[in-house]
């Protein structure tokens, strides 16, 4: 139950923060960065929200129900709009591909330069 408490308060600090700085995130955006650097910090243990992460992943599929059912709703609009989201979908996929194909490249690439010079 600790877990869910845990998870729960970063959520509202995070709801606190959005609404008193008006920031262009989402609450939940910034509970999780602030919960992402406490768990790299140190401050909060991975023990401590396990069990209720375990849960939450096991039942992913309830809290997407809705958005799905939602959809329906713009059914003929996406209909509509096929070839628009088929394309624009493909083209964004393939760019991520190329780019984080090109990035590890470089990187590969920097990181035996420096391995040959350190060995020599």
């Amino acid at each position: 139950m600790i877990g869910f408490a845990v998870l729960l308060l970063y959520y509202f600090i995070g709801l606190a923060l959005q609404t008193v700085f008006q920031l262009p995130l989402p609450a939940n955006v910034i509970g999780l960065i602030l919960f992402t650097l406490s768990l790299f910090l140190r401050i909060i243990k991975v023990e401590w929200v396990e069990e209720a992460s375990a849960f939450l992943v096991r039942h992913m599929m309830l809290f997407f129900a809705p958005f799905v059912v939602g959809t329906m709703v713009f059914f003929q609009l996406i209909g509509s709009q096929a070839v628009t989201i088929l394309v624009s979908l493909f083209a964004s996929t393939f760019g991520v591909l190329l780019f984080s194909g090109w990035t590890v490249k470089l990187l590969g690439r920097r990181s035996r330069k420096e391995a040959k010079h350190e060995s020599a």
